[in-house]
């Protein structure tokens, strides 16, 4: 089927084993990974976490040039 589709082999067994994973009917090996809606919720967390971080970074060299004014 790959070779009709014109896609290498690997990527359409990556694509049925996140199917899979994502439909619940995971195998002993495939337990714990994650599915398709927990990896967009954690990388769109990661993004948020880095966010933050800039953040937090900005106030702190913030409060310390207007506590050098003081």
């Amino acid at each position: 089927m790959a070779q009709r589709l014109g896609l290498p082999s690997s990527s359409l067994a990556r694509w049925l084993r996140q199917s899979r994973i994502d439909q619940g009917s995971t195998s002993p090996r495939d337990q714990g990974l994650l599915t398709s809606e927990e990896r967009s919720e954690l990388n769109r967390l990661r993004k948020e976490n880095r966010e933050l971080r800039r953040e937090k970074d900005f106030f702190r060299l913030a409060a310390a040039h207007f506590a050098k004014e003081q």
